[in-house]
């Protein structure tokens, strides 16, 4: 059998953890938890369930935190 030459490990210098989000996204994500509560708020508020801020508004702010505030808080990439 043919032996496999293996190469000496090079010595490279440990590289610092950089985390992949910055202030930006974070405020972005803040954003939009504090969306998910106001949602959440206006869908609990009134004595009448079928009032326009539990049956309209609430739901449209739901959906707008979920599907595109807190995925473009993670996605989002600063410009350099």
């Amino acid at each position: 059998m043919a032996k496999v030459k293996q190469k000496a490990a090079s010595k490279k210098p440990a590289e610092k953890f950089h985390f992949p989000l910055g202030k930006t996204n974070y405020m972005i994500l803040v954003l939009g938890v504090i969306l998910l509560i106001v949602g959440f708020v206006f869908m609990a508020l009134p004595d009448d369930p079928d009032a326009f801020l539990t049956r309209t508004l609430a739901p449209i702010i739901l959906v707008f935190s979920f599907l595109v505030v807190i995925p473009f808080g993670i996605m989002y990439k600063e410009k350099k």
